[in-house]
């Protein structure tokens, strides 16, 4: 069992990076968590007694908590805590007192839902993820097959259907209600023709956008006050319920595996996934590693591989942006990324 004081700090360590992240109200929540949490109701019992991980790089403990009061507010299960949610005020102690009370009223579902890990698809990392397209379609001149590892409900999947505005370039749809427009620096990217042949995702546990339980739980996830994350979502959502992307309930490894087996004349086959490859076990990632690596080795100039990535390093200023391109295996970094999409740092391909 983990220490009660390591469970408190994962909390006060979670309201460091809500902070960071521009989430007050999460921030908020987290702290308080970490410093009112007891062992008077059965969910305070079960956080404070709990066996893994509880850190944002093992089970997210406090987000799975911040996911659950969320999802009663959302769905109307309580006027009490609701009453206290953004766009309302609330002291703390007000605040605590309805978090205590939902302990309490909706001790079932709150357990239920502590048992599994948060879900997110956070839809502006196709604001950073699109550039490396758009890179790889200007250096190749070829259409894209898309393979997305960790999918969730395929709002990334579906990265065409939005609008962009990136460092002035426009791309895409502006009327289709999903607007991406990431602060950005540098050079804009390359304006490429891009043209998509076929696409296909995985997910351990996918979420279909036109499921009112499934909706709920992805918007969840989301913090309370960041309207605007939650109404771009519900957008793509609604994009994706009236055309929905193919993803497979599938892990990674097997999944990629089966992809990497057959090759695409004519097209440019990208691997890509984005704050997914570090949750995958240390041995599935070095698996997938060498399942792209030995593909690349059998690439061609006629079907070539691609791996775009958007995924933390050891570095705190964001994640990493990556690009490497078979044959040959060239890697570059693209630039820098703020982990919900906000802001890119751009150096291209020609930097490196």
């Amino acid at each position: 069992m983990t220490a009660e004081s390591e469970i408190r700090r994962s909390f006060g360590g979670q309201a460091k990076s809500c902070d960071s992240l521009g989430s007050p109200f999460t921030a908020r929540l987290c702290r308080l968590a970490a410093s009112h949490l007891d062992r008077s109701t059965a969910v305070g019992e079960h956080i404070l007694n709990w066996p893994g991980e509880p850190s944002a790089n093992g089970d997210a403990l406090a987000l799975r908590l911040a996911g659950a009061l969320h999802a009663l507010v959302l769905a109307g299960h309580d006027e009490r805590l609701a009453a206290v949610y953004p766009p309302h005020e609330s002291s703390d102690e007000d605040l605590w007192a309805a978090v205590s009370s939902a302990f309490e009223s909706h001790e079932a579902l709150i357990l239920e839902r502590l048992s599994s890990a948060p879900q997110t698809n956070e839809v502006r990392r196709s604001g950073i993820l699109l550039p490396g397209f758009l890179t790889l379609s200007q250096l190749l001149g070829k259409p894209l097959v898309l393979s997305e590892i960790g999918s969730s409900a395929g709002l990334n999947l579906q990265w065409d259907r939005y609008g962009y505005d990136l460092g002035g370039l426009a791309w895409g749809d502006a009327s289709s209600g999903v607007l991406i427009a990431p602060q950005w620096e540098g050079a804009p990217p390359p304006a490429a023709d891009i043209r998509i042949e076929e696409r296909r995702g995985c997910d351990l546990n996918p979420l279909d956008a036109s499921s009112p339980a499934d909706r709920l739980r992805l918007l969840s996830y989301i913090w309370a006050d960041q309207t605007d994350r939650i109404e771009r979502t519900r957008a793509a959502l609604s994009l994706a319920a009236a055309n929905p992307p193919p993803v497979t309930r599938a892990d990674a490894v097997g999944w990629l595996a089966a992809r990497l087996e057959s090759s695409y004349p004519g097209a440019i086959h990208v691997i890509y996934h984005s704050i997914v490859w570090q949750y995958l076990p240390v041995d599935a990632r070095a698996e997938g590693e060498r399942l792209i690596s030995e593909a690349g080795a059998r690439a061609t100039s006629e079907a070539p591989l691609a791996h775009l990535q958007m995924e933390a390093d050891d570095r705190r200023d964001g994640a990493s942006v990556t690009l490497q391109v078979w044959p040959g295996g060239e890697s570059r970094e693209l630039g820098r990324a703020d982990f919900h999409g906000r802001w890119i740092k751009w150096a291209g391909w020609a930097s490196g």
